[in-house]
């Protein structure tokens, strides 16, 4: 089953968690813990104050997804990530946006304090008997409707689900690579000389073929046309530029973790053949490490 990793897109200003939801089924299963009267000793609470505490992000958990396509896959978020969307979370002053089940806002719900686990043993959570990882995203709200805390004690409500806009890193990727395309394109337009090199080894035009066989038995559905266009140049072991050999570390270096999880159909895994695979990481780098010394 696909697993995409979902990303804070920086240039796009909508990017992040805009809002935290109270639900019976938190997605990141982990329920939260109402802090209460036993509890005093370690904080100056009491049931009055309504303080619920949980995870709001748990990083590299997979969690299940089906589009509106009836697709199936996972998502998951980086520790990186998690961290910075704890952090724009309250630079764009989103504290006191709270929702019930992902549908009706609701007032009332403040996040007062929030961190990210750094050591599970001496962090807070520990003291609560909550087992989550390091790099957690945790937060504690303080729900200031009566009714609303009263269904989170009765187990109505069990935890914190988010709300927000992230980036497919893999989509994100070959929207780059359609921009650097198009650039190239403009580029032969103006008929602008550029030194290419074709001493890449054999392996990186094997590893283009074998991308284009599996491309094909998928329906040709992977990749951007830059990514095609690559692939048979890199087959036919034509001359590729300096900016061409640049593209290709940049892209091979960013998706190598979608050819690791090794799922010959998976589109990562296929395009990262069509670009040369490892063999072509290698030599790339080796090659722009070499141009620099001249």
């Amino acid at each position: 089953m696909k697993i995409i990793e979902l990303i804070i897109d920086e240039s796009d200003e909508t990017s992040g968690v805009e809002a935290i939801s109270l639900v019976e089924q938190p997605a990141i299963e982990s329920d939260f813990v109402a802090l209460n009267k036993h509890e005093l000793q370690l904080k100056e609470i009491d049931a009055e104050k309504r303080i619920l505490m949980g995870a709001a992000l748990i990083p590299d958990k997979s969690i299940y997804r089906r589009n509106e396509k009836n697709e199936e896959y996972y998502i998951y978020f980086s520790k990186d990530t998690v961290r910075k969307a704890s952090e724009l979370f309250f630079k764009k002053s989103n504290h006191q946006n709270a929702t019930f089940e992902h549908k009706d806002k609701i007032n009332g719900v403040t996040i007062v304090e929030s961190w990210i686990v750094e050591n599970t043993e001496k962090d807070k959570t520990a003291l609560y008997g909550m087992d989550v990882p390091v790099g957690t995203w945790m937060v504690s709200a303080k729900i200031d409707d009566e009714e609303l805390y009263a269904r989170a004690k009765s187990g109505e409500v069990r935890g914190f689900s988010i709300e927000g806009y992230f980036a497919d890193r893999y989509e994100m990727g070959k929207r780059n690579d359609q921009k650097e395309e198009i650039i190239e394109a403009l580029k032969d337009l103006l008929d602008i000389k550029a030194e290419s090199y074709a001493d890449y080894p054999q392996a990186v035009s094997n590893n283009a073929k074998r991308g284009i066989e599996l491309n094909k038995k998928v329906n040709n559905k992977c990749a951007t046309q830059v990514g095609k266009v690559r692939a048979q140049q890199l087959a036919n072991k034509e001359p590729v530029s300096v900016e061409t050999i640049k593209r290709m570390y940049s892209y091979l270096s960013r998706a190598e973790v979608y050819y690791e999880k090794g799922d010959q159909q998976d589109c990562g895994y296929i395009s990262y053949l069509l670009w040369g695979g490892k063999a072509g990481k290698r030599w790339a780098e080796s090659k722009l490490k070499e141009i620099e010394k001249k």
